[in-house]
C-alpha cells in the first residue's frame, strides 16, 4: 500500500516535456531494473563469461574465493549477486516498418509488485480491466507448432477472448506459441472492428537479457516512441513481437537466459485472479485466469505444481509437445490404478493415496517423453504432487474436437476450477457468473436455461446485479424469463446502490451530485447520490417539504424504505437505463414498463434535455439518436392504439399518470419536443375536436364572423352542432355494454361541451356550445385585438393629448382600461394555471417567446403611461408608446400560428434571426474596418464624437443600400464648401475640410468594401435563409401542427369573452373558483384522471397493442431473415452444382486428350473447344 501511494504522489508530481512524458514520469523512481553486479564464473566458457550471461567487464565484483583461489560460490543467484537501479526501458514502442498503433513497453526487476505493474497497465496505460485472463506457456525456443494447434489459437483462443474480454499472456517474442499467438491476434485485428479490437489485449512477458535490439528501447527520461527494427520475419527469433499490445521485460540480471520472468509472471497471474470483474471491480466474480499449456520440457512441470497449488487451473493441450502429453497421459494412466491408505503430503494436508505402481507408471512415462533428464526421482515426486491438483486440470484433445467449442471448453475448465475452490458453491451458479463475466448468453442458453436446470430467486439475483451494472442486457431479459421476479428482486435499497454505481466521468452522475449538493442544506445531512435521485423517483406526488420531511426522516433514523418493494420496478430502471444512454437496456426496461407511449416519450424528453448538457460529441449524438428511437416508438404504437379504437386513443393522450408525476402524453410530448409524434393523425384529430368544441369541423369562418356579430343566428342552421342526446345515447350504449371498445362512457365526454352544459335549456346551453369553443375564443380575441390596435393607433396619432389638466382624453382612458383587462388576463395565465409551485409557474410563463413579448409591452406601457403625466417627460413618454405599439403590433404574428400555410412561416422567421445575428457580426466587423479607415483618410482631424459615430458606422451602412456621396469622397468632384482646417475652429464647430492625400486609396476601399458587403457578404445571407427556409418548408406541416398545439391550449384556457370585456369572465371564474368552489369541467379536455378499473383496463389496452406492435416488428424481422436464409441456401446450390459442373468438365476435357492421343478413334479434325467460359486444363 506504501508503494502505491508513492506511485500516486510520484505521478502526480511529474512536471515538464510531453503529456505521455509528464505522465510517465514518475516509473523510473517506483520501477526498478537488474543489473549483475558478482561474477560467478561459468565454468562451460574457460571463464570468460559469468553465469548470468555478461563478460566480466560490466561487472564490479568478482565472487568471494577461499585460500586456493577457487569460488566459493558455485551458483549464480539473481537476488543475491544483482542489484537493483532505476529502469532506464519503458514509454512507447514503434516497430519500424510494421505500420501499426504503438506498443506499451516497461523493463522491470523480477521483484517488482505485481499490484503496482497491473495498476500501470489498467490506470495509466488505459488497458481496459479483463474478464478472463489466459497465460499461453510452454513451447518457447525454435520448435515447430502443429497446425492443429495454430488453428485452436486462432479459431478457438482469439475468438474466445473477443468473446469474453480477456488478456492474452504470451512470451512476447517472434518465436513458438508466442509467435502464433501473435499472429492469431493480427489476423483478428485484421477482419475485427474496432471496437472488437480493443477487447484482445496480447500482453508479452519476455526476458529482458534475451531480447534482441533491447539496446534501442533504453532511454532513462522514457521513449515516446523508441524506434525498434525487427529482423527476418520469416524465421523465429528473439525479437519482440509487434503484435502484442503491452511488453513487459522482466529483469533478472542475466543475459541470454531463458525463464528469469517465470516466477513473476506467476505472481502477476495470481494477484489478478484475486480482483475483481466488471467496471470498476463492480462484478460479484473474481478475475478467472487460466493457464493454457501447448507442449513444454521438463522443467515446465514444476512450474506447472506451483501453479496448482496457487489454485490456478490449467487446460493442457493433448498432443502438442512433450510436456502437455506426459499430463495427458498421467492423469489416464494413474486414474484406473487401485488406492491405498492414505499418507500425508509434504504441506501437511492430506494427500491422494499414493503406492508403488503409480510411481512405476509416472517413471515410465517420464521415460518415454523425458529420456534425458536425469533427476527421475524430482520429476516422479512433482509429477504426483500435479496428480493430487488434476481437479484443476483440463485435457483438450484438440487434434479429434477442434477448435469451434473452445470457448466453452474454457468455461468449463474455470468451473471445474471454481467447484474444486468453493465447495459450497453450484456448479451451475459458478459457470453462469463466469458466463456474465464473459457477455456469452449463447453460452448460457445452451448449456444453463436448456430446461435442465431449475433456477431459483437466490440463484440469480447476484448475476442480475452483475449484469445490470456492467451493461448486459441479453442477461437480464434472460434473468427474467427464467425465474427472476422484479418485484422481489428491486427494492428502494438495491435501486440506490444502482444509483451509486454510476460511472464518476457520466453526465447522470454529475448531475444527480449537482442536485444532490442543492438538497444537502435543506437536508442538513450527508446522502449518496443513489439516495437522491430514489427520492425523486419514488415519491414524484409529494410536494416539496414532504420530500424534505422524508429525506431528513430516512437519513437521520432507520430507513425502513430501503427494503420494501418498489412500487414500479420496470419504470425505476428504465430511467435508470436512460439516464446512462444505455440503447439496449433501455428499449427492454420500455418493453417490460406499462404506459409505453408516455414512457418513450418521457425518455425522449430525458435523453433531449442531457444531450444539451453533453460536451463529449459522440455521447451527444448518440443520446440524440436514443431520443428520435424512442419518439418513434411512441409514435408508432400510438398508431396501433388508434388504428384499434380512436375513443381509447384520445383517452391516453389526456391520461395522468401516477408514476410520472402527473404527466399526460400530450403533456410530455410538448416538453419533450416531439414534433414528429404531434403530426400523427390522431393527436391533431384529438386537438382539432378541442379547438372546434360541438360544432362540426369544416365549419366555414366566415359563418363564425357572422355569427360573432350576429348571435341571433346560433339558433339557425347556419352553423350545425352535434347533438347532446346522441351523446347521451352513446353513454346509456357503453354502460349497458354494447361498446366494447368505449371506456366506460368516457369517449362521449371527455371531449365534449355537454358536460358543460349539463342539461340547460336549448336557449342557454346553445349559446354556451358556441362562446365556450376555442375558436370562437380564439376569433373574438382577434377581431377585439385589431380594434384594440386601432384604437391605440388613432389615440397616439390624433387624440394624445398634453398632460394634465388638458389631457388624457376619453379615449385614452379606454385604452389604459384595455390594457389593464390585458394585464389581468396575463397574471391569470401566470399564476392561477397548473398546480406546480408559484416559481415554477413563473419560469414557465417566461419561457415563451409570446409572453415576453407581452410582458415587454405591458412594461413599456407603464413607463410611458408614468412619463406621459409629466411635462418635462410627456415627449419622452409618447416616444415610448410609440415604440410600444410597435411591440403590440408584432404581437399580432401569433395569430397565424393557427394557420397551415402562414404558421410555419413564423418559426422560418424566427431561424432566420439567427442567421441575421451571424450577418450582422460580419457587417460589423466590415463596417468598423472600413469606417474607421475612411474617416481617417478623408478628414485628419474631427473630434465631434456625434460625427464621427455618423462617418464611422451611419455612413458606410448607408453604402450597401446605394447612398454614395461621391462629391465628399472623390477629389475630382469636390464641391466648394464653408470650411476650415484650423484646428481651433473645428474645435469650435466649424466643419473640417476633406483632406485630399491619398484621396486614390480612398476610392479603392469603397471598390473593396462594396464587393465585399454587396456580394459576399449579401449573398452569404441569402444563401442562410434559402438553407433555413427549405430546411422548414420540408417539415412545414410537422412544425405547424406542434405549433399549432400551444396556441389551442392557450385559448382552450382563455375565457369566452375577449379584452375588455374579459374582466367579467374573470369576476365569474374568482367567484366560481374561490368562493363557491366549483371545479372545473372544462380543464378535463387535457388532464384526465383514471382511477381503478377504468385505469386498470386502459393500460390492459394499451399494453396489448404495444405487445401487438413488437410482434408485428418480429415478424417482419423472422421474414428478413427467412429471405436472407433462403438466399443463403440458393447461393451454397449454386455453388455446388458450380463445383458439379467443373468437375463435370474437367472430366471430360480429360477423356477427349486421352481419347485424343489414343488411337482407337480416327477424326478428320481436333476436338471442339469451349470458349468464353471455361478454358480446357491441361495435363
Amino acid at each position: 500500500t506504501s508503494r502505491m501511494d508513492e506511485l500516486e504522489r510520484e505521478r502526480d508530481a511529474g512536471k515538464g516535456g510531453s503529456k505521455k512524458e509528464k505522465d510517465q514520469s514518475w516509473i523510473p523512481k517506483i520501477i526498478k531494473k537488474r543489473v549483475c553486479t558478482t561474477f560467478v564464473e561459468d565454468s562451460f566458457s574457460n571463464g570468460a563469461l559469468c553465469q548470468c550471461g555478461g563478460v566480466q567487464e560490466v561487472h564490479n565484483s568478482l565472487a568471494t574465493g577461499d585460500y586456493f583461489g577457487s569460488a566459493i560460490v558455485t551458483q549464480w543467484s539473481s537476488r543475491q549477486h544483482s542489484s537493483e537501479y532505476a529502469t532506464d526501458a519503458y514509454g512507447e514502442v514503434q516497430f519500424a516498418g510494421a505500420g501499426r498503433r504503438h506498443s506499451h513497453f516497461l523493463r522491470l526487476s523480477c521483484d517488482t509488485s505485481p499490484q503496482i505493474v497491473y495498476t500501470l497497465m489498467t490506470t495509466h496505460w488505459g488497458l481496459p480491466s479483463p474478464n478472463l485472463v489466459v497465460s499461453v506457456v510452454g513451447g518457447e525456443g525454435h520448435g515447430k507448432i502443429k497446425s492443429w494447434v495454430r488453428e485452436i489459437l486462432r479459431n478457438g483462443l482469439v475468438r474466445a477472448a473477443q468473446s469474453t474480454g480477456a488478456w492474452i499472456l504470451t512470451g512476447g517474442l517472434r518465436e513458438g506459441e508466442s509467435r502464433c499467438v501473435g499472429e492469431a491476434v493480427r489476423d483478428h485485428s485484421a477482419a475485427a472492428p474496432a471496437v472488437s479490437q480493443k477487447k484482445v489485449i496480447a500482453v508479452g512477458m519476455a526476458p529482458w537479457g534475451l531480447v534482441h535490439n533491447r539496446q534501442q528501447l533504453v532511454n532513462p527520461k522514457g521513449s515516446f516512441p523508441a524506434r525498434y527494427y525487427v529482423q527476418n520475419t520469416s524465421r523465429d527469433s528473439c525479437c519482440l513481437d509487434n503484435n502484442c499490445q503491452v511488453f513487459l521485460l522482466v529483469d533478472d540480471g542475466s543475459v541470454g537466459r531463458r525463464g528469469g520472468e517465470t516466477a513473476f509472471r506467476a505472481a502477476l497471474e495470481d494477484y489478478i485472479s484475486h480482483q475483481r470483474t466488471g467496471i470498476w471491480g463492480s462484478g460479484n466474480i473474481e478475475i478467472p485466469v487460466l493457464c493454457l499449456l501447448i507442449s513444454g520440457e521438463a522443467k515446465m512441470l514444476e512450474r506447472l505444481d506451483s501453479s496448482l497449488k496457487k489454485s490456478t487451473p490449467w487446460l493442457v493441450l493433448a498432443g502438442s509437445g512433450p510436456a502437455a502429453d506426459f499430463i495427458s497421459e498421467i492423469l489416464d494412466s494413474l486414474s484406473t490404478v487401485p488406492l491405498s491408505p492414505t499418507s500425508p503430503s509434504a504441506d501437511g494436508d492430506t494427500a491422494q493415496p499414493l503406492n508403488t505402481e503409480q510411481r512405476d507408471r509416472v517413471r515410465e512415462k517420464l521415460g518415454k517423453h523425458f529420456p534425458g533428464e536425469s533427476d527421475q526421482e524430482k520429476l516422479v515426486d512433482t509429477a504426483l504432487s500435479i496428480y493430487q491438483n488434476r481437479d484443476l486440470i483440463t485435457v483438450f484433445h484438440g487434434e479429434q474436437e477442434g477448435s469451434d467449442d473452445f470457448d466453452t471448453i474454457l468455461l468449463r475448465a474455470l468451473v471445474r476450477a471454481s467447484k474444486r475452490v468453493c465447495s459450497e458453491a453450484s456448479e451451475y451458479t459458478e459457470e453462469l457468473k463466469l458466463a456474465v463475466a464473459w457477455n456469452r448468453v449463447d453460452i448460457a442458453k445452451t448449456e444453463l436455461f436448456n430446461g435442465d436446470v431449475q433456477w431459483k430467486y437466490e440463484d440469480l439475483e447476484d448475476s442480475m446485479t452483475d449484469a445490470l451494472v456492467n451493461d448486459k442486457p441479453q442477461f437480464v431479459r434472460l434473468f427474467c424469463e427464467n425465474g427472476l421476479n422484479i418485484l422481489d428482486y428491486l427494492t428502494y435499497q438495491r435501486l440506490e446502490s444502482l444509483y451509486r454505481s454510476l460511472s464518476d466521468s457520466s453526465l447522470a452522475y454529475t448531475l444527480l451530485q449537482r442536485h444532490l449538493s442543492e438538497r444537502q442544506g435543506v437536508a442538513g445531512s450527508e446522502m449518496g447520490g443513489g439516495t437522491d435521485s430514489l427520492i425523486l423517483l419514488c415519491h414524484r406526488s409529494c410536494n416539496n417539504n414532504c420530500i424534505i420531511c422524508q429525506v431528513n426522516k430516512m437519513l437521520l433514523g432507520e430507513c425502513l424504505y430501503r427494503k420494501q418493494r418498489c412500487l414500479s420496478p420496470w419504470a425505476a430502471l428504465f430511467v435508470w437505463a436512460v439516464l446512462q444512454n444505455r440503447r439496449e437496456m433501455a428499449l427492454y426496461f420500455w418493453e417490460m414498463a406499462g404506459e409505453p407511449v408516455l414512457s418513450a416519450l418521457g425518455a425522449c424528453k430525458m435523453l433531449r434535455e442531457l444531450s444539451k448538457l453533453e460536451s463529449e460529441t459522440e455521447s451527444k449524438l448518440a443520446m440524440k439518436e436514443l431520443a428520435q428511437m424512442f419518439e418513434n416508438l411512441a409514435q408508432d404504437v400510438f398508431s396501433e392504439c388508434y388504428q384499434n379504437s380512436e375513443s381509447r386513443a384520445f383517452t391516453l393522450l389526456v391520461r395522468k399518470s401516477s408514476v410520472w408525476s402527473g404527466a399526460t402524453c400530450l403533456q410530455m410530448s410538448t416538453a419533450a419536443d416531439a414534433r414528429l409524434f404531434f403530426s400523427h393523425d390522431g393527436v391533431q384529430s384529438l386537438l382539432s375536436q378541442i379547438w372546434w368544441g360541438d360544432m362540426e369541423r369544416n365549419t366555414e369562418v366566415w359563418k363564425l364572423v357572422l355569427t360573432f356579430f350576429l348571435p341571433p343566428l346560433l339558433y339557425t342552421n347556419l352553423i350545425k352542432f352535434r347533438s347532446v342526446e346522441s351523446e347521451e345515447d352513446v353513454k346509456s350504449e357503453v354502460f349497458q355494454g354494447r361498446d366494447t371498445d368505449s371506456l366506460e362512457g368516457n369517449d362521449a365526454t371527455v371531449f365534449s361541451l355537454a358536460d358543460i352544459i349539463q342539461k340547460r335549456p336549448f336557449l342557454v346551453s346553445r349559446w354556451r356550445q358556441f362562446w365556450f369553443s376555442p375558436v370562437t375564443s380564439f376569433l373574438g380575441n382577434v377581431l377585439m385585438y385589431f380594434l384594440f390596435l386601432c384604437l391605440f393607433a388613432y389615440v397616439l396619432l390624433v387624440d394624445f393629448k398634453p398632460p394634465p389638466p388638458d389631457g388624457p382624453a376619453p379615449l385614452e382612458f379606454l385604452l389604459y382600461f384595455w390594457v389593464f383587462t390585458l394585464v389581468c388576463e396575463e397574471i391569470r395565465q401566470t399564476f392561477f394555471i397548473g398546480s406546480t409551485f408559484i416559481a415554477q409557474r413563473i419560469r414557465n410563463y417566461i419561457q415563451d417567446v409570446w409572453n415576453k413579448c407581452d410582458l415587454t409591452a405591458i412594461l413599456l406601457f407603464i413607463l410611458a403611461l408614468c412619463c406621459r403625466f409629466t411635462h418635462w417627460s410627456y415627449n419622452f413618454g409618447r416616444a415610448v408608446m410609440a415604440i410600444d405599439f410597435l411591440v403590440f403590433t408584432l404581437r399580432l404574428i401569433h395569430i397565424f400560428a393557427v394557420h397551415k400555410q402562414l404558421g410555419p412561416k413564423i418559426i422560418i422567421v424566427g431561424k432566420m434571426m439567427k442567421d441575421v445575428f451571424f450577418f450582422l457580426f460580419f457587417l460589423a466587423v466590415w463596417l468598423a474596418a472600413y469606417g474607421v479607415a475612411n474617416q481617417a483618410l478623408l478628414y485628419s482631424y474631427d473630434p465631434r464624437p456625434n460625427w464621427i459615430f455618423r462617418r464611422v458606422f451611419y455612413r458606410p451602412y448607408l453604402h450597401i443600400f446605394g447612398q454614395i456621396p461621391i462629391n465628399e469622397m472623390d477629389a475630382d468632384k469636390l464641391e466648394d464648401t464653408n470650411c476650415t482646417n484650423d484646428i481651433t475652429q473645428i474645435q469650435e464647430g466649424v466643419e473640417p475640410c476633406i483632406s485630399t492625400y491619398a484621396n486614390w486609396l480612398v476610392v479603392i476601399l469603397l471598390v473593396i468594401y462594396l464587393l465585399f458587403t454587396n456580394i459576399v457578404l449579401v449573398n452569404l445571407l441569402i444563401a442562410m435563409f434559402s438553407y433555413t427556409f427549405s430546411k422548414v418548408q420540408e417539415r412545414s406541416d410537422t412544425y405547424w401542427k406542434f405549433q399549432r398545439y400551444n396556441l389551442i391550449v392557450e385559448y382552450h384556457s382563455r375565457p369566452s369573452l375577449a379584452p375588455p370585456f374579459i374582466i367579467i369572465s374573470h369576476l365569474h371564474l374568482f367567484i366560481k373558483r374561490h368562493v363557491r368552489r366549483i371545479p372545473s369541467v372544462k380543464s378535463t379536455h387535457f388532464v384526465l384522471e383514471l382511477r381503478g378499473r377504468k385505469a386498470s383496463r386502459l393500460n390492459t389496452w394499451e399494453a396489448i397493442q404495444k405487445e401487438n406492435y413488437l410482434s408485428a416488428q418480429s415478424k417482419r424481422v423472422d421474414s428478413v431473415l427467412k429471405q436472407m436464409t433462403e438466399i443463403r441456401d440458393h447461393d451454397r446450390r449454386l455453388r455446388l452444382v458450380e463445383a458439379e459442373l467443373d468437375y463435370c468438365c474437367s472430366a471430360l476435357a480429360w477423356m477427349a486428350d486421352a481419347l485424343a492421343q489414343s488411337n482407337l478413334i480416327k477424326t478428320d479434325r481436333p476436338p471442339p473447344l469451349l470458349r468464353g467460359i471455361y478454358s480446357r486444363p491441361t495435363f
